[in-house]
C-alpha cells in the first residue's frame, strides 16, 4: 500500500459516524433500528388533561406581529368558554395587565371541538421575561415566555428546527432531545405536519387535541413559527369536509396580516437578526396567485443591513435525493428559485421527507426549454437546502435513497432528530443536527454558515473535504 493511499484511508476512517463518501457528499452509514413508529396511546402521560374545572389545555404561543413585540396566546377550554382574557406581567414588576381575546369552535364530520381561544398581547418590551395566566376566574394556569432582543444586524439568537413531528414514541424522543439539547433553542421554526390526525379514520380530530397537549410543555414557553404541510390540509370530501386547513386555521394563528399577506399560510416575521419567510407548498403559488404576488413584493423589502439572515420555511423540499416525495417540490422550485438566488437567501428549511438531508449551495435556474441546461450547479448566491422532516411521526422513516448520491447533496441520513441554528452576528451562524439515538450534546452533522450578503465566501462542506 503506497503512502498517499494509506493517508486517504486513515482520513476516511476518521469521518464522524463512519460516513460513506460518494460522488456527492456523505451518505451516513449510521443504521437506525427499523421498527415501526407507533402513536402513543390516548392514556399516555404526555396527553394528560390538566386537573380542575374547565382548565385551559393545549396552550401555545407564536409571534404576534412583524418585529417580535407581540405574542399570540392560544388555548382550549372544554366545559364552557370561560374567560377570553390573558393576565400578563413583566417578571421585574407586579403590575399586571389584561389582554382580551376571542373564542371560536368548529365541527369536523362527527367531531366538535372545545372552545378555542386566541389572544394577542401587544406592546411588549424586547428581551424581557413575561409571565402569563389563562383560565382566569376558574382554573388558572401560569406560564412564561421571553421576548426576543430588538431587531438588529449583529443580534445573536438561536432557533430550533423541527418538522413532521406527529405523536409517536419517536416524536416524544425528538421533543425531549430538543428540550435537553445544551444548545438552547429560543424559538422553534416548525416546517409543517403537526398532529397527523388525518392518518386516523375520518381524520379523527381527537388527535389534534392530544397533539396540542403533548407539545404544550415546549410551545407554551417559547414561540413555534408555523408552516403548513400536507397533513394540515384535512381535505376529505368523502366525509363532506371540503374546506382545506379547517382544523389548523381554527386552532393555530399566524401574524400574516402584519406582513400584508392575505392568508395565514404565507407570511414573514423579523426576529433578532433574522428575516423569516414562510411559504405554503399546498396553496396556489403560480404566477398571478396571491402567494406569488406577495412573495414578489416581499423579497425586495428585506433590509440585510437590519436583518442579515434571510431564511425561508416551506414544507415540500426542492432538493431531495430520497425516493420519497421525489420531485414533488419541483414546480414551486421552478417558480421561485431565481428569486431566492437573486435575493441571496441564506437557508431554506423544509420537511415532508421523513429523514435528514443538507445540500451544498446550488441552483438550477439556467434552463429555458431549448438550451438543455437542466442540471444543478454550484452557486454561492444560492441557499443551502435542509430537509428536517425527521420528527418521528407514525408514517416512519424514509430510508430509500437515490443512487448515486447527487453532487449537490452534502449529507443525508435516515434517522429521526432535530436541529439548531445559532446566529452569532451578521456574518456567521453555526448549524447542527442531532439524531435521537445520540447523547443530548452530540452533533451528527454541523457546519458554519457564512452570510450570503455580508460574507459571501464558499462555505461548502464537500469542497472542504476535497
Amino acid at each position: 500500500m503506497d503512502a498517499p493511499f494509506l493517508i486517504l484511508t486513515v482520513l476516511a476512517a476518521t469521518v464522524i459516524n463512519v460516513a460513506v463518501l460518494c460522488s456527492g457528499g456523505i451518505t451516513s452509514s449510521f443504521v437506525r433500528n427499523v421498527e415501526k413508529s407507533e402513536d402513543m396511546p390516548l392514556d399516555s402521560d404526555v396527553f394528560k388533561v390538566p386537573p380542575g374545572y374547565n382548565a385551559p389545555q393545549q396552550v401555545h404561543i407564536t409571534q404576534g406581529d412583524h418585529v417580535g413585540k407581540a405574542v399570540i396566546v392560544s388555548w382550549v377550554t372544554v366545559d364552557e368558554p370561560g374567560s377570553n382574557n390573558v393576565l400578563y406581567w413583566d417578571e421585574k414588576t407586579n403590575h399586571k395587565k389584561h389582554a382580551k381575546g376571542t373564542v371560536t369552535k368548529y365541527k369536523f364530520y362527527n367531531y366538535t371541538s372545545g372552545f378555542i381561544h386566541h389572544c394577542t398581547i401587544k406592546k411588549l418590551k424586547y428581551d424581557t421575561k413575561y409571565y402569563y395566566e389563562v383560565g382566569i376566574g376558574q382554573t388558572a394556569r401560569k406560564f412564561w415566555f421571553i421576548t426576543p432582543p430588538e431587531v438588529g444586524p449583529d443580534v445573536p439568537y438561536t432557533f430550533g428546527l423541527i418538522g413532521d413531528l406527529g405523536q409517536t414514541y419517536d416524536s416524544n424522543r425528538t421533543l425531549t432531545h430538543y428540550e435537553w439539547n445544551p444548545i438552547k433553542g429560543q424559538t422553534v421554526l416548525f416546517v409543517g405536519d403537526l398532529s397527523y390526525a388525518d392518518n386516523y379514520p375520518n381524520h379523527d380530530n381527537v388527535r389534534w387535541d392530544t397533539w396540542g397537549r403533548f407539545v404544550e410543555r415546549s410551545v407554551a414557553y417559547q414561540p413555534w413559527i408555523w408552516t403548513t404541510g400536507n397533513h394540515e390540509l384535512d381535505f376529505a370530501p368523502e366525509i363532506g369536509e371540503t374546506k382545506p386547513f379547517k382544523p389548523f386555521t381554527h386552532r393555530y394563528r399566524t401574524p400574516y396580516k402584519a406582513s400584508h399577506s392575505t392568508a395565514p399560510f404565507w407570511y414573514s416575521i423579523k426576529r433578532a437578526s433574522a428575516y423569516i419567510i414562510v411559504l405554503s407548498s399546498y396553496s396556489a403559488y403560480g404566477k398571478y396567485t396571491p402567494q406569488y404576488q406577495w412573495l414578489e413584493e416581499e423579497l425586495p423589502k428585506v433590509n440585510r443591513s437590519e436583518t442579515p439572515w434571510l431564511i425561508v420555511l416551506l414544507h415540500s423540499p426542492w432538493y431531495n435525493s430520497y425516493n420519497y416525495h421525489y420531485m414533488e417540490g419541483e414546480s414551486m422550485r421552478v417558480m421561485y428559485e431565481p428569486w431566492f438566488v437573486k435575493h441571496k437567501v441564506d437557508i431554506v428549511f423544509s420537511g415532508h421527507v421523513h429523514a435528514y438531508e443538507r445540500s451544498e449551495r446550488v441552483s438550477n435556474i439556467a434552463y429555458n426549454i431549448v438550451n438543455g441546461k437542466c442540471s444543478p450547479v454550484n452557486d454561492q448566491s444560492a441557499p443551502v437546502y435542509i430537509t428536517i422532516g425527521d420528527g418521528g411521526n407514525i408514517e416512519g422513516l424514509a430510508n430509500s435513497m437515490t443512487e448515486p448520491q447527487p453532487k449537490y447533496s452534502a449529507y443525508r441520513e435516515a434517522s429521526f432528530g432535530h436541529a439548531t441554528l445559532e446566529i452569532k452576528n451578521r456574518t456567521h451562524a453555526y448549524y447542527s443536527w442531532h439524531r435521537n439515538q445520540d447523547g443530548y450534546a452530540v452533533q451528527a452533522d454541523s457546519m458554519w454558515f457564512f452570510n450570503r450578503f455580508w460574507h459571501q465566501i464558499d462555505d461548502s462542506t464537500t469542497s472542504a473535504r476535497s
